[in-house]
């Protein structure tokens, strides 16, 4: 059964000052390789490609932040990523993203690179994007 796109447009738009439409979000889950984990106060979209995949999105309502909600989507979005046979796992985080940043780094992403000026801010500088990656099987010996 497919989500409801409309509910999800909806968290997004929560979470995101620059929120995607429920086409949009249709569309993106509609996709070959697809991993998506949602829960009523959020949602993280994966995208597998190959052995590679890619966090579209990690969208939590804020009256259920700090509360071990992206933890657990990630995490079980992370597992399902595996079972697709991806071997390493991607995403862009704003560098001023503290919260995000934490939480990422809790779950063993590290940072692979940075795109500089990537995120508009209203009422204020472009900030970095950084580039962060976990390794989803053990290194070879």
């Amino acid at each position: 059964m497919t989500p409801d796109p409309a509910r999800l447009a909806d968290l997004h738009a929560a979470a995101f000052d620059v929120p995607w439409s429920a086409d949009a979000l249709k569309t993106l889950i509609e996709r070959p390789g697809a991993v998506l984990e949602a829960e009523a106060d959020g949602f993280v979209l994966i995208q597998v490609a190959g052995d590679e995949a890619e966090v579209i999105t990690l969208a939590v309502h804020p009256r259920a932040r700090r509360r071990g909600v992206g933890r657990r989507l990630m995490a079980q979005g992370v597992s399902r990523t595996q079972a697709f046979g991806a071997a390493r796992l991607f995403l862009e985080v704003a560098e001023d993203n503290a919260a995000a940043r934490a939480l990422y780094a809790a779950l063993g992403f590290t940072e692979a690179g940075r795109r500089p000026r990537y995120y508009a801010r209203t009422g204020g500088p472009h900030v970095d994007a950084l580039l962060l990656a976990l390794n989803l099987v053990d290194p070879l010996p």
